[in-house]
């Protein structure tokens, strides 16, 4: 168990430099069971949630070089397709090693997958899928899921699901005939996925639509790819810099500005924007007085996420945090999980003035003098939100369980140091 000690008041300010997106980072690294050929990952982050999917590779006998964030990895000396119980409950991306490893090696058991826990996250769409491809599935202890007749096919996801359309893309490339995917999630990290894909010789069309067409190939070879930067990253310290009263410049790439129009969009709503500086970085200078923009009328503007090309549901506790620092009223409408809110009892106990409604809304009204206290990370998601709330309050704040934010972010206490703010980790 760690925790973080937190004194807030201090600017977060200066160069800010992304990591690798670990969204996309996770169903690469299932990826590359599928060829026999080294697949070379570059920018991959140095988190707990990466290092438990190596952790598997490593178990199944995929053979690991690291250099820093340089990974290469080769699957010719797979030795089984059972993955161990203890390490797919550590994570829930264990569940995309089932399409690639009954694809290319004909089975795989994976026992159920571990990951935040926000609500109900379904795997139906996930077998669904499988089984209209020709896959077998059984279900005991574990998921057992075998190669029968494999066969492209027309499939209508009931659910636009990030880690069901991946697992059912890295299926369909080694699938016989053509495979429609319809109703895709066609989020960034996807999109990521889909090109590491074709630089392995897969055939996909329609990448960064919500209509996959993918031409099943006999082999896959090795390929050397170059992770996208973490947009959930880069926009969680930016409003680090905004609510601590920071200035942050983002080098970042034309890609990536893309990318980040959705998530710019909406922290714009609560006050805080950027601009591209002369030579394409992020600056992220506020005005001293951040003000939630209201609708048309002067109505209490809703801010709500959804799939791609949304508000993406991973930002929705900073975003929430922001408010709290800006002058006005807005609602907040988490659609997709119905734990998610559940974090905003800390930040009431830190003098936020919030209302919670019912599960998937509440009220925020700002701008509101956050106290320093003692919380503790219930997600990776919430929990750095927790700790941005903390940079900016009155006093010391104790994070405990901050473990749990290491999963999705990297080196946080060094890079937040680095920037300005004081904050250590105790073991």
């Amino acid at each position: 168990m760690a925790r973080f000690i937190i004194r807030g008041g201090r600017p977060v300010s200066g160069v800010f430099r992304p990591g690798g997106n670990k969204n996309a980072a996770l169903p690469m690294l299932a990826a590359s069971v599928l060829t026999d050929e080294p697949v070379v990952l570059e920018n991959i982050p140095c988190i707990e949630d990466v290092e438990s999917m190596l952790d598997i590779l490593d178990d199944l006998g995929v053979a690991i070089v690291r250099d820093d964030q340089r990974l290469t990895l080769n699957a010719a000396s797979l030795k089984k397709t059972r993955l161990n119980a203890t390490l797919c409950h550590r994570v829930r991306s264990s569940i995309l090693f089932a399409g690639p490893l009954s694809a290319r090696h004909g089975s795989a058991l994976i026992y159920p997958p571990g990951g935040d826990v926000i609500g109900r996250r379904r795997l139906d769409t996930h077998f669904s899928g499988l089984r209209s491809l020709g896959f077998t599935i059984r279900y005991g202890k574990g998921y057992a899921f075998k190669r029968s007749q494999p066969r492209g096919a027309a499939l209508w996801l009931d659910e636009a699901g990030v880690t069901a359309t991946e697992n059912l893309i890295m299926t369909a490339v080694l699938v016989p005939g053509s495979t429609v995917i319809y109703h895709a999630a066609c989020e960034p990290h996807v999109q990521d996925l889909c090109r590491l894909l074709l630089a392995m010789g897969a055939r996909i069309e329609g990448i960064g639509t919500n209509r996959l067409t993918i031409d099943g190939v006999e082999r896959l070879h090795g390929a050397t790819y170059r992770v996208q930067d973490d947009p959930v990253e880069i926009c969680s310290y930016i409003v680090a810099a905004a609510i601590t009263g920071g200035r942050l410049t983002v080098p970042i790439s034309t890609d990536m500005l893309e990318h980040l129009v959705p998530m710019k969009r909406v922290f714009s709503k609560i006050g805080i924007t950027c601009r591209i500086s002369a030579d394409g970085s992020l600056d992220s200078t506020q005005p001293r007085r951040r003000i939630i923009k209201p609708d048309f009328g002067d109505h209490i503007p809703s801010i709500a996420d959804g799939i791609w090309p949304a508000f993406p549901s991973d930002l929705m506790s900073i975003a929430i945090v922001a408010a709290t620092q800006s002058e006005g009223t807005a609602l907040f409408f988490e659609r997709l999980f119905e734990s998610r809110m559940y974090f905003v009892d800390r930040l009431i106990s830190m003098g936020a003035r919030i209302v919670q409604c019912d599960p998937h809304r509440i009220v925020v009204m700002g701008p509101a003098q956050l106290q320093g206290c003692r919380l503790s990370s219930p997600d990776i998601r919430a929990g750095m939100a927790l700790v941005l709330a903390a940079l900016c309050a009155r006093g010391d704040s104790v994070i405990e369980n901050a473990q749990i934010i290491d999963r999705g972010y990297e080196k946080i206490e060094r890079k937040l140091t680095d920037l300005g703010a004081d904050i250590r980790r105790e073991e």
